[in-house]
């Protein structure tokens, strides 16, 4: 049996209600007043693709032995690197095997099902395991529709033969050249032309002609799948497809538009881990997904899935956020709006590939050393056992840091130093298990933060360096919600 065995997603904390996007810019272009409903999902400055599909991939991987995973796809459309494999920088953040095979998926809203469908072909082909990460962050032009649409977000999914929670049952592929969404290779908005185009020529034709497809090839009819999962970004197209299909609306997954956005090659996947969530057994699950054609998927759950623990999930995230009240800030983090960043902003290190490169997995994955006579932890990773009652040189192992929860001993607010964020907040993290670390902190409020308030740890965008075409990653201390000791 092959087919799903863990999945995880992740919601960036910030979230903006359409009314202040609406309330900013609504006077240029008063169409976009149908949709400032509901509220749409923000990355922090220091979040991209990357670094949310590796929080995903760390949702879906919990408690899972990473050894046996052979491969990582990853899918995005805003993929940081147009020339260096984003999908190796994954891997490296989360400890892989270097014999890991990787490969990036993009140009297209469906990449991330596409990616599915070739991490099945690989785990039936022999490999033992097989992770697909999707995420994006894409960026319609302030004052139209995509801005109000879009959503950021990823979301992971494990494909292996053992302990499986969804079985695939069957898949469609129908590649269609449709002008609808487009952005070209340097462009930084999401085009679009327009939308009765999109909805009526595209959506509405494109969409039912692959569920037709499929159900004639599978010889499954449509009325047998307890879920549908539609990734349309029109809700008017989805009613017409399920009035053309005889769907009935009840047995649509909910889109998670009104709470996120469409978080564009992350969204099929997104929706997926949504409806496992609250499956049963013998569930049985389509997933059609939509850009430049659709990919169809057919699961049905089994008995594995009472026995699954999900982490976070979409549940969890949709449930722990902060209000972005401030248009201008989102602005800023979008690089949409020149800010004056002043002499300490203009200081930063350089980041050197060779440094970055020769560091290897303490500065990608966090990894430390742990004494293998005392079992004191350590970072960075050292020959000399840090303890003073042992001493021992060259005796040590691996040991990983970036799954650990700490605890603040201390920390700071600085309105001094540079942050995009202001204030920059760090502290000194002690970890279970031993280790401690100076780290900044993220995603925290320095009003809020306090003395033995508990943190994992977050792979986040450090430092950005254009002129060398370098963006360079680490890892920080996220807090986690009401955890103080």
């Amino acid at each position: 049996m092959i087919g799903i065995t863990a999945c995880g997603a992740y919601i960036p904390r910030y979230r903006m209600n359409r009314k202040t996007i609406y309330e900013a810019v609504g006077w240029f272009n008063q169409s976009t007043a149908s949709l400032a409903k509901g509220e749409r999902a923000v990355a922090n400055y220091d979040e991209d693709s990357i670094t949310m599909a590796v929080s995903a991939a760390k949702d879906c991987l919990a408690g899972v032995d990473t050894a046996d995973i052979g491969g990582l796809f990853f899918s995005s459309t805003t993929a940081p690197y147009a020339e260096r494999l984003n999908a190796a920088i994954c891997a490296a953040a989360l400890g892989l095997p270097p014999h890991t095979r990787t490969a990036d998926y993009s140009a297209s809203l469906r990449s991330g099902t596409t990616a599915l469908v070739s991490a099945f072909d690989a785990v039936h082909a022999g490999l033992s395991q097989f992770l697909v990460c999707a995420a994006d962050c894409r960026q319609g032009k302030p004052g139209g529709n995509l801005e109000h649409i879009c959503g950021d977000g990823a979301a992971s999914v494990l494909v292996g033969r053992e302990n499986v929670i969804a079985e695939i049952k069957g898949v469609y592929h129908l590649s269609k050249d449709f002008p609808d969404y487009s952005r070209l290779h340097d462009g930084q908005f999401v085009q679009n032309w327009e939308e009765r185009w999109i909805r009526d020529e595209g959506m509405g034709k494109i969409i039912p002609d692959a569920i037709n497809g499929f159900v004639e090839t599978s010889q499954i009819p449509l009325a047998e799948y307890d879920t549908i999962i539609i990734t349309c970004s029109l809700p008017a197209a989805v009613k017409g497809i399920c009035k053309k299909l005889g769907i009935r609306p009840d047995r649509l997954q909910d889109p998670l538009t009104t709470n996120i956005g469409n978080t564009g090659s992350a969204h099929s996947l997104m929706m997926l881990t949504a409806a496992l969530e609250t499956a049963k057994p013998g569930d049985k699950i389509l997933v059609v997904s939509y850009g430049s054609g659709c990919d169809v998927i057919a699961f049905e759950v089994t008995e594995q899935i009472e026995k699954k623990r999900f982490n976070m999930g979409v549940a969890g995230h949709l449930s722990h956020k902060k209000a972005l009240q401030n248009y201008s800030k989102y602005l800023v983090y979008r690089d949409l709006v020149p800010l004056d960043i002043g002499i300490r902003g203009e200081e930063m290190p350089p980041v050197r590939h060779s440094v970055m490169y020769r560091q290897g997995d303490t500065l990608s994955a966090l990894i430390g050393s742990k004494c293998q006579a005392c079992g004191t932890p350590q970072y960075p990773k050292q020959r000399v056992c840090v303890n003073p009652e042992c001493g021992i040189v060259d005796q040590m192992e691996d040991y990983p840091f970036s799954d650990k929860i700490g605890k603040i001993n201390s920390f700071t607010g600085d309105n001094l130093a540079f942050s995009m964020d202001t204030p920059a907040i760090y502290g000194l993290i002690d970890f279970d298990g031993g280790g401690r670390l100076y780290l900044d902190i993220t995603d925290g409020d320095l009003n809020t933060l306090e003395m033995g308030a508990l943190v994992k740890m977050s792979y986040r965008r450090r430092y950005e360096n254009k002129q060398r075409g370098v963006y360079a990653y680490f890892w920080k201390a996220c807090p986690l919600p009401n955890t103080t000791e």
